[in-house]
């Protein structure tokens, strides 16, 4: 039975800020679930959550990495590229559901660009069902169960937020989550708040302290990029076991665990690890206004002493220091 959790920590100051797009206290809703077995059902499935979460009042939903489909990338199988053939349609689909329920709609989709050419998209849907942008995700992992570099060119959009009725949302995906770059330059164009549709889980061999290392440094990173920049992150991961289709490994027991923390880092909501669950959170801008006006960390940064950032590794090789001319 789908679980429902909200957010207890709801700030009663009315007083409300004029320079972010979202001026009001914003209810969002994160739809962790698992995949049930063919995309027909997990579209129903899908759906009916977002019909309930919509019900309860959010404005913004936001839906797990590739949440149409098994998580394909456990191998490297020719066939999955089939999924992404009905990308239009899916555009088309999901338009249509965020226009039913007027709600902002973050989904994550295979896209086919061109024969040969496919991408792993965050498509963001305005609540008249408009398409507010896309997200092609930008850094593409390839490690045992996660061979997404077979599927998937990297991306091309830059980190550009996007422009919705409820905000400016910095939307990325997954393996983007790991890297402090793509959450400052998203920051630093205004993102009001860190998106990220995700896919990760433990491999059942490995030890308890493994497992739990792997999921502390999962959340800590995002929590991380919430204080550096001072604001929200929401995440949204898949939950139960999916099989190797390949055979190769075991599978991955996708670990759940979607969380809403906001501007200071701190936890405003999570699931559990082996539930389906709609996750509802308050996002207060007077707080991320507050945290911005006592910790000033982009007043702060040196950034005429950031030049190594462009560089693969600060080395002193001269044939790594040095880059074309544009």
């Amino acid at each position: 039975m789908l679980a429902k959790k909200k957010n207890k920590n709801k700030d009663t100051t009315t007083e409300k800020m004029t320079s972010l797009c979202y001026t009001t206290i914003m209810k969002t809703a994160l739809i962790q679930q698992k995949y049930h077995g063919t995309k027909a059902q997990t579209l129903i499935e899908t759906t009916r959550h977002i019909a309930a979460a919509a019900g309860e009042g959010a404005e913004l939903v936001v839906l797990q990495e590739l949440h149409q489909h098994e998580y394909f990338c456990q191998s490297e199988m020719t066939r999955y590229f089939d999924y992404a053939r009905n990308f239009k349609a899916d555009v088309d689909y999901w338009g249509k559901v965020a226009a039913r329920h007027k709600v902002v709609l973050v989904t994550s989709l295979f896209e086919e660009r061109a024969p040969g050419l496919y991408h792993n998209t965050a498509v963001v849907f305005d609540r008249d069902g408009s398409i507010a942008g896309k997200y092609r995700k930008m850094h593409i992992p390839d490690d045992p169960g996660f061979y997404e570099k077979f599927y998937f060119t990297p991306g091309d959009t830059g980190f550009e937020p996007l422009d919705t009725s409820v905000g400016r949302l910095g939307v990325m995906v997954c393996w983007d989550q790991w890297y402090p770059e793509a959450a400052r330059i998203m920051a630093l164009k205004g993102a009001e708040m860190l998106i990220y549709p995700t896919a990760i889980g433990w491999f059942d061999h490995e030890s308890d302290g493994e497992k739990r290392r792997q999921w502390e440094s999962w959340i800590t990173i995002q929590r991380s990029h919430a204080i550096a920049n001072g604001i929200p992150v929401l995440s949204c991961n898949r939950v139960g076991f999916e099989p190797d289709p390949g055979g190769a490994l075991e599978g991955i027991h996708f670990w759940g665990s979607s969380f809403v923390c906001g501007a200071q880092g701190e936890m405003l909501t999570q699931a559990d690890t082996e539930s389906e669950t709609i996750l509802y959170a308050d996002i207060d801008p007077d707080h991320t206004r507050q945290v911005r006006d006592i910790w000033p960390f982009l007043r702060d940064r040196r950034i005429e002493k950031y030049d190594c950032i462009g560089h693969r590794f600060c080395d002193s090789d001269p044939d790594t220091r040095t880059r074309p001319s544009v």
